[in-house]
């Protein structure tokens, strides 16, 4: 079976388009550096070293210090998909963060968000 392209997309290439996203909504590189950090266990030096190091998305995943646990309570679509229901446990992982930018573009709270 063939990878989706998004897997060798470079994280770096990625990362802009998230942060343009949450800034045209009013929000801040800050609070999706924290969205990001809280998902994968990043601290704020690994998510820097990540985004300079060209690194594809896959291995950015691959890389992430630890999922939160809280990570499952992630629900809704996004892009049409339904989160929870994505099978491959990297392309969930994808969704998963895009639905959290997505929140963060809308207007929820961040503990909203970070799931507390």
């Amino acid at each position: 079976m063939q990878k989706h392209r998004i897997f060798s997309t470079g994280f770096a290439r990625i990362y802009p388009m998230y942060v343009q996203k949450a800034e045209r909504k009013g929000r801040t590189q800050e609070e999706v550096d924290r969205v990001i950090c809280w998902l994968t266990g990043y601290d704020q030096a690994g998510l820097r070293q990540q985004v300079e190091g060209g690194n594809d998305i896959e291995t950015f995943f691959a890389q992430a210090p630890a999922m939160h646990p809280n990570a499952a309570l992630i629900k809704g679509v996004v892009c049409g998909v339904r989160v929870e229901e994505v099978e491959d446990p990297l392309m969930r992982k994808i969704r998963q963060l895009d639905k959290l930018v997505d929140e963060l573009a809308k207007g929820k709270s961040m503990d909203s968000i970070l799931r507390q």
